[in-house]
């Protein structure tokens, strides 16, 4: 299977109308062809948390989201692409819960990742500790087993709650293994094209590191995953936050990787009107990439960008965004901070109020996210440029829900009325139709308040040009019978 080159979507399985059927009618009304690339639902599956991704099986559609026969009929015109949470399984899916039953003697038991498998008393020691990436403030919980009344540590990444809701898998263990190949067989059977394997920096633990994508051991998961979907058909997406050169080193093992430097790059373009930074990193990323602005989580920073930002810069722009009503994700482990303190995992707000709700800046920085070499993603909250939802954070929501709106049919079809939302899906129709884009891109002289791409094959030819002073672009295009067309975007 060849992941096509053309414009994909982003969204929840409830967030366009209020499940998968409505999802199809809303494409259809308003978005026919425009996303040829593909569909990555957000996990749609039974889940006891953190919005789909505390799975409890990847063997049923969540009932209030709908069937498989829905993301089948979806699958018909797009390919679909699905998450599939290689770190962990919700603690209350049945494996866990038949194992806090039963303990060691549960059929189950080998799924999950104890403390004592790596640190033989069940007790990390303080040297270790301190070398270990957190995402929370401790990385297991504590479990009763019911029959036995003993405590068990089971190591727990991610969690918002005590203890966590999101219970690391032990990828070496054969069960683990076989129960991975039975997803994915169950992926395949029902067309899924494109599995992203989300969190999968976080599956090796080794003593001594930092937990998160340990060489080589982490070659050796991906080795196995990747030939298992290579006989099913599925292309995989690894989904690795981390400095950049361990994304160079996916990209050099051929693997699809994520661009998550590109939007933080174009936030900085546009806001300092300077192109320097961004024409640099243009001419030398890897192209095979998926490139995004923004998405369910936030614009990264840290680690992605380590050592490609200044501090001074990088404080600017963040407090530019909070400005503008966003907020933060911080790094948890003090010594993975900067010396001077900064600790901004990621920027959490949509790319649309980043830009003040200025509809030029925005088209221009999709512009160049669709220039870019790549697969570009349009995040539904994007697709529609809605802006900062306070309100859900008012109700209680949490820092992300910021940009998770769902919207409803009535909101969707005043939102497409928008001249800004109409600009949007001519340009990823352009995008999606032109043939150059599957040719040689190349980054033109500029000035620095300017940039200027290219794409060629053949006769077509096509290239971007965005003035920052103005914020407006402007797409010059050679056209069918050989008429140069200039295109205003």
């Amino acid at each position: 299977m060849t992941v096509k080159n053309k414009v994909q979507l982003i969204t929840y399985p409830d967030s366009l109308g209020g499940d998968l059927k409505t999802m199809h009618e809303v494409l259809e009304t308003h978005f026919p062809k425009a996303f040829q690339g593909g569909i990555h639902i957000l996990p749609p599956f039974p889940s006891s948390g953190d919005r789909g991704f505390a799975p409890l099986t990847y063997l049923e559609i969540e009932p209030s989201f709908g069937t498989w026969e829905d993301i089948r009929r979806l699958g018909k015109k797009h390919d679909i692409l699905l998450d599939l949470m290689v770190n962990h399984l919700s603690a209350k899916s049945e494996f866990f819960k038949d194992f806090l039953q039963r303990g060691h003697k549960s059929q189950y038991a080998d799924l999950f990742l104890t403390v004592d498998k790596i640190w033989a008393d069940g007790e990390i020691p303080a040297e270790d500790f301190e070398k270990i990436f957190l995402r929370r403030t401790e990385p297991y919980s504590d479990f009763s087993i019911e029959e036995t009344g003993e405590t068990k540590r089971v190591w727990t990444t991610f969690g918002k709650i005590t203890p966590s809701e999101q219970i690391d898998l032990d990828v070496n263990s054969p069960a683990t293994r076989q129960l991975l190949t039975d997803f994915f067989e169950n992926f395949a059977k029902h067309g899924v094209k494109i599995v992203r394997l989300d969190a999968v920096g976080y599956i090796t633990k080794k003593p001594g590191t930092s937990f998160f994508f340990v060489e080589p051991e982490i070659y050796e998961f991906l080795d196995w995953i990747t030939e298992l979907a290579n006989t099913l058909g599925i292309e995989l997406l690894p989904e690795v936050h981390a400095h950049h050169t361990i994304q160079n080193k996916l990209a050099e093992q051929g693997h699809w990787i994520y661009d998550f430097i590109l939007p933080y790059r174009v936030l900085e373009t546009l806001f300092n009107r300077d192109s320097t930074a961004l024409v640099a990193y243009l001419k030398e990323r890897p192209a095979k990439q998926f490139t995004m602005l923004d998405c369910h989580d936030g614009v990264p920073i840290k680690p992605d960008l380590d050592d490609l930002y200044d501090g001074t810069d990088a404080r600017k722009l963040v407090d530019t965004c909070l400005e503008r009503g966003s907020n933060l994700s911080l790094i948890h482990a003090p010594k993975y901070r900067d010396p001077d303190g900064f600790d901004v995992h990621q920027i959490r707000g949509t790319y649309y109020s980043m830009l003040n709700a200025d509809d030029d800046a925005y088209l221009a920085a999709r512009a160049i996210q669709f220039f870019a070499p790549g697969i570009p993603q349009v995040y539904y909250v994007g697709l529609l440029a809605g802006e900062n939802d306070l309100a859900i954070l008012e109700q209680g929501g949490e820092g992300r829900d910021i940009n998770r709106h769902n919207y409803s049919l009535n909101e969707i079809k005043q939102e497409v009325g928008r001249e800004v939302v109409q600009r949007l899906v001519k340009l990823i129709r352009f995008r999606n139709e032109y043939p150059a884009f599957d040719g040689a891109f190349t980054v033109l002289d500029s000035a620095a308040d300017e940039i200027s791409l290219a794409w060629k094959k053949g006769d077509d030819i096509c290239t971007l040009n965005v003035d920052l002073k103005s914020m407006k672009s402007e797409i010059e295009y050679v056209g069918h019978d050989g008429r140069e067309i200039l295109y205003l975007i």
